[in-house]
């Protein structure tokens, strides 16, 4: 089947025609990023069929950051999601000469969802406090938005937001590599090691975004069919291989160690608050032995009462 995406949607967008942009070869690397994606959420989710509702958690947060990435990389390889922005330097490779770059919008839509729920997944192995992972995830969140800026900034102004954007991962980096490490340790042995794992994969990936960003949106340096390369590279290594490495580790590790005892009440009584009548051996039903027990009871509690109580009385009355 011929890729006909780049003809079909063109690169005039928002009044101006990107001119440096990608060509089929680049549309065909994101199509095939897309399809890796796309298998790799569908394994997890078939996956997650094979443990119990209670301890999928992790299957569905690495599926979900699959299958969002495989919806962008499909869009990007479509030739869409993008708008042209002028560059602010000018570069002699013809592969870069132009004026207006193609830059991908829907790349920091598909990061800002994935990248908190990458996150969750490391944090949530550590076993870090609710309050430390809801902040960190809202660093996060600005180091994406100012890098998203930053890539729609045309004059130098960019490099600020980009000095923003890295103060951010700074912060991450240090969460992943000390703080959350170190709660690791009191977990096991396997917790450590998956947690050492993925969040080492993670540790070295996330540094050689920037760079990705200096060399495309931000210097124009390298065309966007090597942008989409380096890019997919990244993303590939950082969402399917990830994923795979940590629900890997958790295969025998219970979700309820990590502080993540999660209930569910189709099967587990105690905690649904449902419980079995109890049958009598005689047959009797709940009602009949409920209104026996009742009965004698209360005769026996009131006559005993009653007859304590009036002799009791009869002997004060004497007594005065």
């Amino acid at each position: 089947m011929v890729n006909n995406a780049i003809n079909t949607n063109g690169n005039y967008v928002n009044g101006a025609n990107a001119d440096i942009a990608i060509t089929t070869h680049g549309s065909d690397f994101y199509f095939a990023i897309c399809a890796a994606m796309t298998v790799a959420a569908f394994s997890f989710v078939g996956l997650a069929f094979r443990k119990h509702r209670r301890d999928r958690i992790f299957h569905y947060i690495t599926a979900g950051v699959t299958f969002v990435a495989a919806i962008a990389y499909f869009t990007m390889g479509s030739n869409l999601g993008f708008t042209p922005i002028e560059v602010e330097y000018r570069r002699s490779n013809p592969k870069v000469s132009g004026m207006f770059r193609e830059i991908f919008w829907v790349r920091y839509v598909d990061w800002f969802i994935t990248t908190p729920l990458l996150l969750m997944d490391l944090l949530l192995t550590a076993g870090m406090p609710w309050p430390t992972i809801l902040w960190v995830i809202l660093v996060d969140e600005i180091m994406i938005v100012t890098g998203l800026i930053g890539a729609l900034v045309r004059s130098s102004y960019k490099w600020g937001y980009f000095t923003f954007g890295c103060v951010a991962l700074c912060y991450i980096l240090y969460q992943l590599v000390w703080e959350a490490r170190r709660h690791t340790t009191v977990l096991g042995q396997d917790v450590k090691r998956v947690f050492f794992m993925c969040g080492t994969l993670t540790a070295v990936l996330w540094t050689l975004y920037p760079i990705a960003w200096g060399l495309s949106e931000g210097g124009n340096v390298i065309a966007p069919d090597s942008e989409a390369v380096f890019y997919g590279i990244l993303d590939f290594l950082a969402k399917p291989v990830f994923g795979a490495l940590l629900l890997f580790g958790h295969r025998n590790i219970d979700p309820a160690r990590l502080g993540l005892k999660i209930a569910d009440y189709d099967d587990d009584p105690s905690v649904s608050g449902r419980h079995e009548k109890v049958v009598p051996s005689n047959g009797h039903s709940g009602g009949v032995l409920e209104g026996n027990t009742n009965g004698h009871h209360n005769g026996v509690a009131n006559g005993t009462h009653d007859g304590i109580s009036n002799g009791h009385n009869g002997v004060n009355t004497a007594a005065v």
